[in-house]
C-alpha cells in the first residue's frame, strides 16, 4: 500500500505560479512511478505530467508542457509540481498517482491516489 497526501494548492491569479507537493507513505516510494491528474467540475480526470521512479524521464500533457515541471526527490519520499504562467483553464482539483510499472496518461493505469488538492485561477 502507498498513501498519498497532496498540498501546496490555493487560489492564484492568472500569470500566476503555484508548486504542488505529494508525500508518500508505505511501500518504498522510490521503486514507484508518479503522475499528476486533474479533474474541473463536470470533466474527466486529465493527465498533467508523469515520472520515472528514477527521475530520469518526465512526460507532459500538450496543455501543459513549457509551463509546468514535475519532478521528485526520492529521499524525501516527495513528488513535486511546479506550475507557472498559470491560466484560467488550469483550475481543477489536481490529484497525485503512483504505480510500480505505468507513466502512462490513463487514470486507470495507476493504482494508488491522494485525495487532491484544489487549484483555482482568477482572471
Amino acid at each position: 500500500q502507498v498513501q498519498l497526501v497532496e498540498s501546496g494548492g490555493g487560489l492564484v491569479q492568472a500569470g500566476g505560479s503555484l508548486r504542488l507537493s505529494c508525500a508518500a507513505s508505505g511501500r518504498t516510494f522510490s521503486s514507484y512511478c508518479m503522475a499528476w491528474f486533474r479533474q474541473a467540475p463536470g470533466k474527466e480526470r486529465d493527465f498533467v505530467a508523469a515520472i520515472t521512479w528514477s527521475g530520469g524521464s518526465t512526460y507532459y500533457a500538450d496543455s501543459v508542457k513549457g509551463r509546468f515541471t514535475i519532478s521528485r526527490n526520492n529521499a524525501k519520499n516527495t513528488v513535486y509540481l511546479q506550475m507557472n504562467s498559470l491560466k484560467r483553464e488550469d483550475t481543477a482539483v489536481y490529484y497525485c498517482a503512483a504505480d510500480e510499472e505505468s507513466v502512462g496518461p490513463a487514470p486507470y493505469e495507476y493504482e494508488y491516489w491522494g485525495q487532491g488538492t484544489q487549484v483555482t485561477v482568477s482572471s
